[in-house]
């Protein structure tokens, strides 16, 4: 146990500085319930941070709680913030596939100020919902346990993010969505959606069914975890992000 302790805090650890032929040798060393010359000077590198202290199942495991607290947070503050949205372009909120092209038929009859309005809604509302999703994000990583921190380890650098999306994306859908749907009405993208659909049927036969809501609860879950996989690479590689002292011990490379 204790290897395989030592042998993924030191994937999290060296990252950055070792090559991956490095890790594939550990790897199979430790599946193949040994480790090779190579394998133990590494694993024996990495038992002690820079201030000579081992690493145990309590740092990783608070490192991973610390880590993903402050990236969920940092995460729901930009987000939820005017703009969080709709200023990204990587996660800003566009029309769906199937209403492409009706903004872009309004659109070519000088009706841009009426697609556009309809686009910044649904932004706005993913904005209102993204500032009140913090408390759900932190009962997820309080009922982390060393199985899900040491699965977290071994993964990709998006596994802490990945555990979020499984265990919260039910919960997150529930409260999300009255949110959303109430700040759709206060800004007005129902209506904004309506008279988008009302005014492409005067000239074409073709229907186009969207739940609304669906559609941005759906778009601002993406986005909400596209931030957070942001901040947990951050976390993990650039020293500048480990701003507390268990998060040095744990992800810190010197």
């Amino acid at each position: 146990m204790k290897k395989i302790i030592l042998f993924v805090s030191c994937l999290i650890i060296f990252s950055s500085i070792h090559a991956q032929g490095i890790f594939k040798k550990v790897t199979s060393s430790v599946n193949n319930g040994s480790t090779s010359n190579a394998a133990n000077q590494i694993l024996k590198t990495v038992s002690s941070n820079s201030n000579g202290s081992s690493l145990t199942n309590e740092d990783i495991i608070n490192g991973l709680k610390e880590a993903l607290t402050i990236g969920t947070q940092n995460s729901a503050k930009k987000l939820g913030t005017a703009d969080g949205f709709f200023q990204d372009a990587a996660i800003k909120i566009l029309m769906p596939e199937e209403a492409k092209e009706v903004a872009s038929t309004l659109r070519k009859m000088g009706m841009e100020s009426l697609v556009d309005k309809a686009i910044l809604s649904m932004n706005r509302a993913a904005e209102d919902a993204a500032s009140g999703i913090g408390d759900i994000f932190i009962n997820a990583v309080k009922k982390m346990t060393i199985t899900d921190g040491l699965n977290i380890l071994k993964g990709n650098d998006n596994a802490a993010t990945e555990y979020l999306k499984t265990t919260t994306s039910a919960e997150l859908k529930e409260k999300m969505k009255p949110v959303i749907q109430a700040s759709l009405d206060k800004v007005n993208a129902t209506a904004y959606w309506k008279d988008v659909f009302i005014n492409y049927n005067r000239f074409s036969n073709k229907k186009v069914d969207t739940d609304l809501n669906q559609y941005v609860t759906d778009k601002a879950m993406y986005g909400i975890f596209y931030a957070v996989a942001i901040e947990e690479q951050k976390i993990r590689k650039d020293p500048a992000a480990q701003v507390t002292a268990i998060l040095k011990k744990v992800f810190g490379g010197k």
